[in-house]
């Protein structure tokens, strides 16, 4: 029997010449789509989570309404905290949690988990996907980055000054570190198993990566995100599939996000694409509309599309996406403006 061939994004995300470049979306399947939308009217969002043919149905719809390149599945960075034994409720303001991490005490309560008993419904849905995705589309699975899960984890809600976290920073900074350490030790076998599950791609999201300076990014977030890939790497040897960085919020030190031992970098908007993949040292970048483009015209989204793939012109190992999630409210049209933009 003859090996299916390697999909478009998966040789992309290595760094290989590609004759079109692949496109998806971060939160391609959300709140913004009609199929969702109908979904969570009767179900709630943890429910949906834990429903492998419920988010599985809303992981396709992208895929069936534009064409996009992958299916990230449905999930939520946050889920695996639960099977730690952090309480956490998802109500439409925002992730809650309901016993924030504060000192040692509260990191020494928390433990691993198995991925297979833990939360055996994203792997479930990831196989699925495998089953039904269009051939040359791949499911893509994810996680949230050490930094950002201990971020949720001792803020216990959405924060903008990140008061409690960088309490913790300065006056206990190791209770900090064993937490992110914990935290990222539980995230190896947790992508590992998606990746035996069906994932051809996995991506690690710390979007709380910008609060910090440049300095403390180097002291808590990066040995953290070393240990997740490095880990995975070395779980899943040459099966591996590319492991990719989004991080939002790090232009100012970008030059430093190749230590992470990340495969390929998916990067926010304030600095042109090409710049990102220079200072990367070339690796595959992914990326990087601003995602509030999506809310102009039809016309305006495509010439924004064009002008940032524009600083790639003519290099390997570049994926179309956004520099953050779809938006809510986002136009659907727009969507696919940004979609058909991108294949043309």
């Amino acid at each position: 029997m003859s090996t299916p061939p390697v999909p478009l994004i998966v040789r992309a995300l290595r760094g290989e010449a590609t004759e079109r470049r692949p496109v998806w979306l971060m939160r391609q399947a959300g709140r913004y789509l009609p199929g969702y939308q109908k979904v969570r009217s009767q179900i709630s969002f943890l429910e949906l989570c834990r429903r492998p043919d419920l988010s599985a149905e809303v992981s396709l719809e992208p895929v069936e309404r534009f064409g996009v390149d992958a299916a990230i599945v449905f999930s939520d960075i946050l889920v695996p905290l639960q099977a730690m034994g952090i309480e956490v409720d998802f109500p439409d303001k925002g992730p809650q949690i309901m016993n924030p991490v504060r000192d040692a005490a509260g990191v020494a309560k928390l433990k691993p988990f198995d991925p297979a008993t833990g939360t055996p419904w994203i792997l479930e849905t990831l196989s699925t996907l495998a089953k039904v995705l269009p051939a040359g589309v791949p499911p893509l699975g994810f996680c949230g980055a050490p930094w950002t899960l201990a971020v949720y984890a001792v803020e216990g809600k959405m924060s903008k000054d990140l008061v409690q976290a960088k309490t913790m920073r300065w006056k206990d900074p190791d209770t900090l570190k064993a937490l992110i350490r914990l935290l990222a030790e539980s995230t190896v076998p947790y992508l590992a198993a998606q990746a035996r599950a069906g994932a051809q791609g996995l991506q690690v999201f710390d979007t709380w990566a910008g609060a910090l300076s440049r300095d403390d990014w180097e002291e808590f977030a990066l040995p953290g995100l070393r240990i997740v890939f490095d880990g995975v790497h070395k779980a899943l040897g040459p099966a591996c599939p590319p492991l990719v960085l989004y991080s939002q919020g790090t232009a100012a030190w970008r030059d430093l996000l190749p230590r992470s031992g990340a495969d390929a970098y998916s990067v926010d908007w304030r600095v042109p694409l090409g710049e990102w993949k220079r200072a990367v040292g070339g690796a595959p970048v992914q990326g990087n509309l601003d995602p509030t483009a999506l809310f102009g015209t039809p016309d305006s989204v495509r010439a924004a599309t064009r002008a940032m793939l524009a600083s790639v012109a003519g290099q390997p190992g570049v994926v179309a996406n956004l520099g953050h999630g779809v938006i809510v409210g986002t136009p659907v049209e727009n969507v696919a403006a940004f979609v058909d933009a991108v294949k043309a």
